[in-house]
């Protein structure tokens, strides 16, 4: 989630000295919300003295450190690093150059500044440009030096080396932390405030949460897009890259020219209401079902991250909800079981889906937006290399970065629980063996892999198959052809073995998400 417009302008300076972009500024603010420890909750520091010492006024932010210095737990490191995010970096005595965690400073679509439309996701060194004795800079050096006194950590003014140091502490946050996320993002977008209002029982981190530098749907989702047949997609290319799905028999493609600057469509196909869901950071698109627990559920982009993976919202009650899992994670409905059915998709050419589906439809370029929607326009910086915009809680030197993987998750038959094993395979392994028989979890799998690079999984069963045609077939051990279908591998006399839902992903995001994954590369 990169691209909107600017709102108000350049950002600037707030009276209290945090860096919150599209002008808003922070007035009243403590006593507007209302923040104060209870007589149940006497041993941690008031939210509101955090506020006090990132402010201007040294006195007050010196009494305010003063007074949550002998109550002082690692736990509220958080607190600090997520204030020093949206102030100017610090010029500390004797440190290195100031840095803020994010380790790709480009903002990622390649087009000059006055031919697209701003990314929103504004990176920290573009923004937040050192300058001496800026009050925002001197209020972010006290609240280091302080941060550093009490930890005994010397990471200077470098927010990555912080937050990896406090990722790798047990969970003990300040018990407000909830509600200070939720004041802080809320000067961004007062809807973000209502993502931490009713936290319910989170299933993540907060402190893994990060702003992706965009308003609540400052990426525009696509809403019912305009659709064409594939004969009047004059404007595709067979070599351009599509994501397709089939439902009840009616085929679709959403050009990722087109889905990577909207990262989200709520779309109707074969009668069944869809959100399909596009990371751009993590190179996922994963389609759901939008109806849970029997109700209709309209998603959008809460522009908030975790472990760099977009953080998706439902309007109904403004809970977030996991791209990767597509279940709530904060908020009112992170209480309940609920989970969206994931639906099957494919990343291949335009070439090879029209021939494998001539009667598709596919998105229409008349979106109601400006957009430049030419092949690679989007993100082109930031997918021709492997640096990363935005910090992650681990990493695994297995694969690089970006490199592609088929992902999906598996129930575990072996150990006869519910529990899902998530499972990579490298899709440039898959393009060596086109046809890949692989056992995980109990589960006996095939992976046919086109000559485009399109991957698709079965339950293959006792089935075994030995060699893909070129017409896209393959071949089990008595020659028989079947057909690689998108929903089942269908044999010459009828016999069918299901799809298995899975999609592409960057390394780098999946493992953050899965640590414990099983990877074949």
């Amino acid at each position: 989630m990169i691209q909107s417009r600017p709102v108000n302008g350049m950002t600037q300076p707030n009276p209290t000295g945090l860096r919150i972009p599209f002008g808003l500024r922070v007035s009243g603010l403590l006593l507007s919300v209302g923040l104060c420890v209870s007589a149940q909750q006497a041993e941690p520091p008031a939210i509101a003295w955090f506020f006090d010492a990132a402010g201007r006024d040294d006195r007050a932010a010196g009494k305010a450190l003063e007074n949550i210095a002998p109550r002082w737990r690692d736990g509220y490191t958080a607190v600090i690093v997520d204030l020093a995010r949206f102030m100017r970096p610090a010029r500390l005595p004797g440190a290195a150059p100031a840095t803020e965690g994010i380790d790709n400073p480009g903002r990622g679509t390649g087009e000059p500044d006055d031919q697209r439309p701003t990314t929103g996701r504004e990176p920290e060194s573009d923004l937040l440009l050192s300058r001496p004795r800026d009050p925002s800079s001197v209020a972010r050096a006290r609240l280091i030096r302080f941060l550093e006194t009490q930890t005994g950590r010397r990471f200077g003014d470098d927010l990555g080396r912080w937050r990896a140091w406090m990722w790798q502490l047990p969970y003990e946050p300040h018990p407000d932390y909830a509600a200070f996320k939720g004041t802080l993002y809320g000067q961004i977008d007062p809807r973000m405030r209502e993502f931490f209002r009713q936290p319910g029982t989170p299933r993540i981190r907060l402190d893994r949460i990060d702003w992706g530098g965009v308003p609540v749907n400052g990426i525009p989702p696509l809403v019912y897009p305009k659709i064409v047949s594939a004969s009047a997609a004059t404007y595709l290319k067979d070599s351009h890259v599509v994501f397709g799905i089939e439902v009840n028999g009616q085929t679709r493609a959403y050009p990722k020219r087109i889905l990577a600057w909207h990262e989200l469509a709520r779309d109707r196909v074969g009668d069944v209401e869809l959100t399909i869901v596009y990371c751009t950071l993590c190179g996922t698109v994963i389609p759901y079902e939008s109806v849970a627990g029997g109700t209709r559920r309209t998603f959008g982009t809460s522009g908030l991250l975790y472990e760099s993976n977009k953080l998706m919202f439902d309007e109904e009650t403004m809970s977030l909800w996991s791209t990767f899992e597509g279940r709530p994670v904060l908020g009112p409905l992170s209480n309940t079981p609920l989970q969206l059915t994931l639906r099957s998709i494919v990343t291949t050419t335009w070439g090879e889906w029209k021939r494998e589906h001539p009667s598709t439809t596919v998105l229409s370029l008349d979106t109601g937006h400006e957009r430049d929607y030419s092949e690679g326009a989007a993100y082109r910086e930031y997918f021709g290399t492997d640096r990363l915009m935005f910090s992650t809680s681990r990493s695994d030197r297995r694969l690089k970065n970006k490199a592609e993987i088929l992902a999906l998750r598996l129930s575990d038959r072996d150990s006869g629980t519910d529990r899902l094993v998530p499972v990579a395979i490298a899709a440039d392994f898959l393009a060596r063996h086109p046809v890949y028989h692989v056992r995980l979890a109990g589960h006996d799998l095939v992976v046919v892999t086109s000559a485009e690079g399109a991957n698709r999984v079965y339950d293959a069963g006792r089935e075994r198959f030995r060699v893909r045609r070129p017409d896209g077939g393959v071949e089990d051990g008595e020659g028989a052809v079947w057909r690689a279908s998108e929903q089942a591998l269908e044999a010459p006399d009828g016999r069918r073995l299901r799809r298995i839902a899975a999609h592409r992903a960057f390394w780098f995001g999946w493992y953050a998400q899965y640590p414990d994954t099983l990877l074949v590369k």
